[in-house]
């Protein structure tokens, strides 16, 4: 998670919110979700962070989405990253959908 979070952070990411996804979902235990300020700043940013996973022997992770640069997800297989323009992420706002409460945890109303 630290590496994922310091080459995001020295690709000058925008507005990085990370949420526990861990009991909540088989496809990892952290998601984070960032911004770029254009497609080319998207891609850039995940140019690096693939570079930086890769070389810090975590392993190749699965990327979707980099030929447009609008919504990119990065799987490590424990982190889950998504780099969105801001627009995008916006529209999608997947921070709220993950961030809702459980339905155990109590009445909604």
């Amino acid at each position: 998670m630290s590496t994922v979070l310091t080459s995001l952070e020295d690709s000058k990411a925008e507005d990085i919110v990370t949420i526990d996804i861990k009991g909540k979902s088989a496809l990892g235990d952290h998601m984070v979700v960032v911004s770029g300020r254009s497609n080319r700043h998207v891609v850039a940013i995940c140019d690096h962070l693939v570079k930086d996973i890769k070389q810090s022997g975590i392993g190749t992770p699965k990327i979707e989405g980099q030929e447009a640069g609008d919504w990119v997800l990065i799987d490590t297989g424990d982190v889950i990253v998504h780099v969105f323009r801001p627009e995008v992420r916006e529209f999608y706002n997947i921070e709220k959908m993950w961030s809702a409460p459980e339905m155990n945890e109590g009445r909604l109303h």
